[in-house]
């Protein structure tokens, strides 16, 4: 389980860019982080991950989207 802060340094690391969006490449460029992300979404990879969270047409998630897939796996903790 995360927290919302965890959740968010974790995604920090992952926007490699910084413009609030995580990409599918930017996920496959961190596969450690991936991993924990995969974990905590109930999600098998990123495409799976972006194809039921990641809502925008460029195949990113933002932080709120993420934070929300960890909610519905319920693995957010306060």
């Amino acid at each position: 389980m995360a927290t919302e802060q965890d959740l968010q340094s974790l995604f920090t690391n992952l926007d490699r860019d910084q413009d609030g969006k995580v990409s599918l490449e930017e996920l496959f460029l961190s596969p450690g982080l991936n991993a924990i992300i995969s974990s905590e979404t109930n999600t098998s990879s990123p495409q799976e991950l972006l194809s039921r969270y990641g809502l925008d047409e460029e195949g990113s998630i933002t932080f709120e989207e993420l934070k929300e897939a960890v909610k519905k796996a319920n693995n957010l903790s306060s």
